[in-house]
């Protein structure tokens, strides 16, 4: 009562210091908006406190790990211009010089830097320490190219193995500030996982973590701007051997990849996605409210409360060091779309009123319709929030963030809603405010007679759905390609399919090989025992035929590319060595006789001596549609167990496989079980709301089936569930029970004055039904705007979000009234 006559007395009565008061609120917000921020990084698709990832990083800071871009380097069919030719070792010089002059690049390594060692007929130990390379001017071109396609360490790794592709891998310079705060960040971070942040860190933690989002956006436009400037350098990039201007015949064709190329066009993206999604839902939304309203008034007082939701929205993510990441991109649209439906109920709620009430004052309408209006409202906006607050039991911190900020944004647009629509229409004067023509519809005058005239049909429909969605639920897996998340003309793709096919795989795993402490059954008789600790007596034949016997293993392993570990080296160096195995002292011997730049390319990043490991590096064919990465790291870890004889503490998986399945498999344990726990709650509340239970069960029951449904038609065209579409169910039915209350709300109402179940449907179809109709079809239409996305899985999220919304409608405009007719859950007629 109190709260009644506030919002009388100052909405309603005193609508321009309200109106004030909102935009002051506005612009203090929009002040903040400077703040608003985007995030691509690889840290937006890993699950929060993951200890794979802790072992990620020690592996990579034992064996060594800098970022770097891929140039893939593809020449045509061309008899003069291939990786034989000295066009093409002249071309290719010419590229790695321009890259080396970047100063933001640390080295290239290319084709041309494969050290050769069969070039000549010298003795080895000549050949290791004044090793020749392609690029060296007395080097036999022919011979040494046919060394490197068929080295067990570059073939599929540098050339592919038709020879017609080469990577070329850019270094780039370490940041070393930028390292410093991330290892201050994980400080913090294992901590806080083991309960040990006081509340002196927890000031401090906060402290770092705007310093560290300051310098992460330093770092990220100075990463945009390195990615356009060696974009330009391959564009610009000449061809010695063209033979005139309309000749492309021996261009080679470059393309970029790399994860610093992947994280800069996905901010690209998110930023495209943003306008392209905000641009393109306002548009349906002007549509849809002249379609229904045709006055230019009703189209912007709902426009208007749009923006102002939408604006403080980004001012309070900026104010919150919330960033937006693809995940989350979509989230002005869902904005913009909720708002929107919030404001057409409203809307047509006032002007049937006033249509039926034309002696009632202005103000006296908006108040009646805003009392009527906000306890169906308030109980969309909370269901809607549960669907979203689900989320946050993915452990992804983005979708956990874009969990909370939906439901921030939902309360925002509530408030709005109820705030700024009353005081516009307050100050526009009584005329302006009602003048609207208000149309029959017949989409829902004839959904009303089939609800009425068609109940088996309408009943059979529902079994057969329910059947077919349960069958198509068996066939979900949660299982995806990164190369399938961008579209087939986007950089990324083009650049990740030919790693992908022609330079052994793009997604890395290592398998860490732990040996025990050396015993005297390890050594060798001729090695004197004092000498143990030396580098070179840690080489033993039983650790090399163990680790050969690993990579082997791996390398048989139909879903796996390029496999590189010492063993590799081991078997070149016995290559040359007339294809005797070498032993123990030998491996030694040769070990300190490699130069120290060989040894840092490809030894140190495969063996680590001081912790008495190795590492074996494969990577996966990411886009083989054969490939499941649960089951082949169950076989791995199983067959290395079983089969190999390792024991379970000598080996370990890691890399970043390991991370995204771990996601993938999160996301499904948390989001398909917890549905549960979101249509227990939403079916709580309609409890709380309609205190009839089985009122209550039969406002869910439309709503379930639609996303029931959805998920079998997923399942049944074998689309994988990932971070986005499992997400569609829970918001679907947070969405699109909506509408089952605004029905049952009008239902109830209208059922005390008429007396009739099949007079009030009609009643109920031919207005809030209409209401109903228009907001869903905006919504529809609001998700297909997503199709414009770079981004597969929202293009997926957006369709079947939309198709959800669309079912979900169906059944709450023809199955929910036939239940009420069934049930009759407000009494006997």
């Amino acid at each position: 009562m109190i709260f009644s006559d506030l919002y009388k007395n100052i909405v309603i009565k005193k609508p321009k210091i309200t109106l004030l008061f909102l935009i002051i609120f506005l612009v203090s917000f929009g002040y903040n908006s400077k703040n608003f921020q985007l995030d691509a990084s690889s840290d937006t698709l890993l699950l929060e406190n993951d200890p794979d990832l802790k072992y990620l990083r020690e592996v990579n800071k034992k064996y060594g790990s800098k970022d770097f871009l891929v140039l893939t380097y593809t020449h045509k069919p061309s008899d003069s211009f291939n990786f034989r030719s000295e066009n093409t070792i002249k071309n290719l010089t010419l590229l790695k010089n321009s890259l080396e002059n970047l100063n933001w690049v640390d080295r290239v390594i290319t084709i041309l830097d494969v050290p050769l060692l069969k070039n000549n007929d010298e003795p080895l130990a000549d050949r290791i320490k004044n090793f020749k390379t392609l690029s060296s001017r007395d080097v036999d071109l022919e011979r040494g190219f046919e060394e490197i396609i068929n080295s067990p360490i570059y073939k599929n790794f540098v050339i592919s193995e038709d020879g017609k592709t080469s990577g070329i891998l850019v270094y780039i310079k370490p940041d070393k500030k930028l390292n410093e705060l991330i290892q201050t960040k994980n400080f913090y971070l294992d901590k806080k996982d083991k309960g040990k942040l006081s509340n002196d860190d927890s000031k401090k933690y906060e402290l770092f973590l705007k310093e560290y989002d300051l310098y992460k956006k330093i770092y990220n436009k100075k990463n945009h701007e390195n990615i356009n400037e060696i974009r330009k350098l391959i564009n610009d990039h000449p061809s010695p051997g063209k033979v005139d201007k309309n000749s492309t015949d021996i261009y080679p064709v470059i393309h970029l990849g790399g994860i610093p190329m992947i994280a800069d066009d996905m901010m690209t993206f998110i930023k495209n996605d943003i306008i392209v999604f905000g641009l393109g839902v306002f548009l349906f939304i002007v549509a849809t409210l002249w379609f229904v309203f045709r006055n230019i008034i009703w189209i912007l007082v709902p426009l208007l409360s749009c923006f102002f939701s939408v604006f403080i929205m980004i001012g309070f993510l900026g104010l919150a060091g919330w960033k937006v990441t693809v995940i989350s991109s979509n989230f002005i649209a869902l904005m913009l779309i909720l708002t929107m439906a919030m404001n057409i109920h409203m809307s047509v709620r006032y002007l049937q009123f006033r249509k039926e009430n034309p002696d009632v004052s202005n103000s006296e309408a908006l108040l009646w319709t805003s009392k009527k209006m906000f306890l169906p409202i308030f109980y969309t906006v909370l269901t809607t929030i549960c669907a979203f607050l689900s989320l946050i039991f993915s452990g992804i911190k983005p979708i956990i963030d874009f969990g909370w900020m939906m439901t921030v944004g939902l309360i925002v647009s509530m408030s709005v809603t109820f705030t700024l629509l009353p005081v516009v229409l307050s100050i526009l004067n009584n005329q302006n405010s009602r003048d609207t023509v208000e149309k029959k519809s017949k989409i829902t005058y004839f959904l009303s007679k089939f609800s009425q005239k068609n109940k088996v049909t309408i009943y059979s429909s529902a079994v057969a759905i329910l059947i077919i969605s349960l069958f198509g639920i068996t066939k979900l897996e949660v299982e995806n390609s990164f190369i399938n998340y961008f579209n087939k003309d986007t950089e990324i793709y083009k650049g990740m399919k030919l790693i992908d096919n022609e330079l052994g795989g793009t997604t890395p795993l290592d398998v860490i090989i732990k040996f025990p402490k050396k015993t005297s059954d390890d050594l060798d008789d001729d090695w004197e025992e004092e000498e143990k600790d030396n580098d070179k007596y840690w080489f033993t034949r039983n650790k090399i035929d163990k680790l050969t016997k690993v990579h082997e293993y791996l390398n048989s392993l139909d879903a796996v590319g390029k496999v590189i570990s010492f063993a590799s080296m081991v078997r070149v160096a016995e290559d040359l060595n007339d294809g005797k195995k070498l032993q123990a002292l030998e491996m030694g011997v040769l070990y300190t006789k490699i130069p120290d730049t060989i040894k840092k390319e490809i030894i140190d990043p495969y063996i680590s001596i001081k912790n008495d490991e190795a590492r074996i590096s494969l990577r996966i064919k990411d886009s083989n549609e054969d490939l499941r990465r649960n089951e082949l790291i169950k076989k791995i870890n199983d067959d290395l167990e079983n089969k190999l004889g390792l024991k379970k503490e000598e080996f370990k998986l890691a890399g970043v496989l390991i991370l995204f399945n771990n996601l993938l498999q999160s996301l499904f344990k948390s989001q398909i079980l917890t549905l549960g726990i979101v249509m227990a709650g939403i079916t709580l509340m309609f409890f709380v709301l309609f205190r009839n239970l089985i009122l209550s069960l039969i406002g869910v029951v439309p709503n379930f089936m639609a996303a029931f449904l959805i998920l079998g038609i997923i399942g049944l065209l074998g689309i994988p569930l990932d971070m986005m579409t499992i997400t569609i169910a829970a918001i679907t039915i947070g969405i699109a029970v909506d509408n089952s209350i605004h029905y049952i709300y009008r239902f109830k109402e209208e059922f005390k004055k008429i007396g009739n179940y099949n007079q009030t449907l009609e009643k109920c179809h031919s207005t809030v039904g209409v209401a109903i109709l228009n907001t869903s079809i905006t919504i529809v239409f609001g998700f297909s705007i997503l199709v414009l996305s770079n981004f597969i899985p929202t293009i997926y999220f957006g369709v079947f979000t939309g198709i959800a919304m669309l079912l979900a409608m169906l059944s709450v405009l023809t199955l929910l009234p036939r239940l009420i007719l069934t049930f009759k859950p407000f009494g006997n007629e």
